[in-house]
């Protein structure tokens, strides 16, 4: 097959992850299509196995099983690994390299930056960067904005980002994300996006999709909604979306757990805890 003989710019199918041998999965039987130019926004509650997804897509967990496709501008990620494909995760920021006594000029130069200067400046300019910052000194949005200058100063065919506007102000957030549709709808570049932050991003995706404990709950689907009813005449928001999908989430888990999956939450039993005993004992502030 060509490079360029391919249908979808990320297809994924029958991926099923587990962690450890043993363990529950963290992904079931998962099977997605998305086309080029397309932006869309990974919703989910907490460990629904977003991160692993796009972890999974960034080659930076290796998957078995012959059946299972996933695949990048038409090629193995794994196997043949795509050009283009930038990955920005929040653990990038706790590196101690990252952490160390080094001047953001220089840091960015290490990676390249003087390769592509006019992006490199535009996004220095945009995210607020100091260049005479040293790395060591700075607050976690800070170095969250060197971050994402250092992962976007090359142009990028697939941007998978997980959770990397969580440190970021309100102003620079929106300019980002104004900049990441702008150069997506230029370029033809895909995104896939997932975030628990959903102020101003409304106008920002093309397609929104569904976890839930590891599988598709709705795969992406475009966007926005209409209105749900011929009286209701304004279309929902992303916020509303989020918020209705999430409650119905916490319900069907919570439905799961009076089956026997495992509770969360305070414990209804009287037993106390060893912890709870032993600390009790040398309590003495009563």
């Amino acid at each position: 097959m060509a490079e360029t003989d391919y249908e979808h710019e990320i297809a994924i199918e029958n991926l099923t992850y587990s962690h450890q041998p043993g363990l529950p999965s963290s992904l079931s039987n998962i099977s997605l299509t998305l086309p080029k130019g397309s932006r869309t926004i990974l919703l989910g509650a907490n460990g629904a196995g977003k991160s692993t997804l796009l972890q999974i897509l960034a080659g930076k967990r290796l998957i078995l099983g012959e059946q299972t496709f996933v695949h990048i501008k038409g090629r193995d990620v794994f196997r043949r690994t795509p050009p283009g494909v930038t990955f920005l995760g929040t653990e990038w920021a706790m590196n101690p390299v990252v952490r160390g006594d080094i001047v953001v000029a220089d840091f960015l130069n290490s990676v390249g930056g003087y390769r592509h200067p006019e992006r490199r400046d535009r996004l220095l300019d945009l995210l607020d960067v100091d260049l005479d910052w040293h790395m060591h000194a700075i607050s976690d949005g800070e170095r969250r904005r060197v971050q994402l200058c250092m992962g976007l100063m090359a142009p990028w065919d697939v941007l998978l980002l997980d959770e990397v506007t969580v440190d970021l102000d309100v102003l620079v957030r929106d300019d980002l994300l104004k900049f990441l549709k702008a150069d997506s709808e230029a370029r033809g570049a895909t995104i896939l996006y997932a975030t628990h932050i959903f102020d101003g991003l409304n106008a920002f995706p093309t397609h929104i999709a569904h976890m839930h404990l590891g599988t598709f709950a709705t795969p992406p689907t475009p966007w926005p909604f209409p209105p749900a009813d011929a009286l209701n005449t304004r279309p929902p928001t992303l916020y509303e979306v989020a918020l209705e999908w999430l409650r119905e989430d916490r319900t069907k888990r919570r439905e799961l757990e009076k089956q026997g999956r495992k509770a969360r939450g305070a414990r209804k039993d009287a037993v106390p805890l060893d912890s709870e005993t032993f600390y009790k004992k040398y309590d003495y502030s009563h």
